[in-house]
């Protein structure tokens, strides 16, 4: 029986949990779904990360309202998918922050970006409706940009590539915890379909080298000690390193798509097949493995029916 495109069947809905990591930060997680992040400064707040519709956004803006009635004033994109930053016009933030790459990568690919999220997984684009448009950043800086809530002290930088080419982490040094966005996840497959594979782990060194306590990954629960985010982190490079060793041992002997795809989820599926999203994101992580083994640096435009064309190839 032909699987159900992407995660068109995942239809449960996930349980909130909204989370205390210091006075000045929270995180918003649902059991796997895309985590939103919180800091609340003296006299402002930063969303980071939005929700992907500004419907769903409003359950996070109740959850802020329990705990401060301080104004949202930033909204931060951690990178530019749909899934992630859909939701902003909600906050009425008026600063939106992204790196100079995650700019051009919703210029260059954000509407199709976009199309090709809704599709591949409805339920995280719950009214979908409400959605204005594409969500373009006001503030873009190069490589790091320092604010001040008040006396608190927020560092917005660009580490590396990785998840995409515009990763950004949001690090608080005072409370020592770090947003990661996608760079880190916990639990939860890494979809690596627009990454810089072979970049990565020198990313996750360098947000090692911060010293973070606690982080709060693009997916999964809030790691709230040391241990747990060495354990993130160790996991996230874990499966990065070993799909993409898998796929280029099979590029490099010459085997086709189609099969090095199921010799690496044989491979993979023992240590990660219960993570959250694992058959979803694994076409698209092996399909730009493959690219990036036979030399093409940038990952290739993802549409709609690229999306459909590479699934049926791989799971029909």
């Amino acid at each position: 029986m032909e699987k159900k495109f992407a995660s068109q069947a995942d239809l449960a809905e996930k349980k909130v949990s909204f989370v205390k990591l210091s006075d000045s930060a929270y995180a918003y997680t649902a059991e796997g779904d895309p985590n939103t992040g919180i800091v609340i400064g003296d006299d402002a707040v930063m969303v980071v990360d939005t929700q992907a519709t500004p419907v769903m956004a409003q359950d996070v803006i109740r959850r802020i309202r329990e705990v401060t009635d301080k104004p949202i004033k930033y909204v931060l994109m951690s990178h530019y998918h749909a899934v992630r930053v859909l939701g902003a016009s909600a906050y009425g933030a008026s600063h939106v922050i992204a790196s100079r790459p995650t700019y051009d990568l919703i210029c260059e690919r954000g509407e199709a970006d976009m199309r090709s999220e809704i599709e591949r997984f409805p339920r995280l684009f719950q009214a979908v409706e409400s959605i204005p448009g594409l969500t373009w950043p006001n503030v873009v800086f190069e490589n790091a940009l320092t604010l001040y809530l008040g006396k608190l002290e927020v560092q917005i930088l660009h580490l590396g590539r990785g998840h995409t080419k515009g990763d950004t982490v949001v690090w608080l040094p005072k409370d020592k915890v770090l947003f990661s966005g996608d760079l880190v996840e916990f639990g939860a497959t890494p979809y690596t379909g627009d990454a810089y594979l072979t970049d990565w782990p020198g990313t996750l060194d360098r947000i090692a080298a911060l010293g973070p306590a606690k982080l709060v990954p693009g997916r999964g629960d809030a790691l709230a000690t040391p241990e747990m985010v060495a354990r993130g982190l160790a996991e996230t490079r874990a499966f990065i390193t070993q799909m993409f060793s898998a796929v280029r041992e099979g590029q490099a002997a010459g085997k086709p798509l189609r099969q090095v795809y199921r010799d690496t989820y044989e491979r993979l599926k023992p240590q990660f097949g219960q993570w959250v999203i694992f058959d979803h994101c694994l076409p698209f992580d092996v399909s730009r493995a493959y690219d990036e083994a036979s030399g093409l640096v940038d990952p290739r435009i993802w549409t709609a029916q690229r999306d459909k064309d590479m699934w049926e190839s791989l799971e029909g």
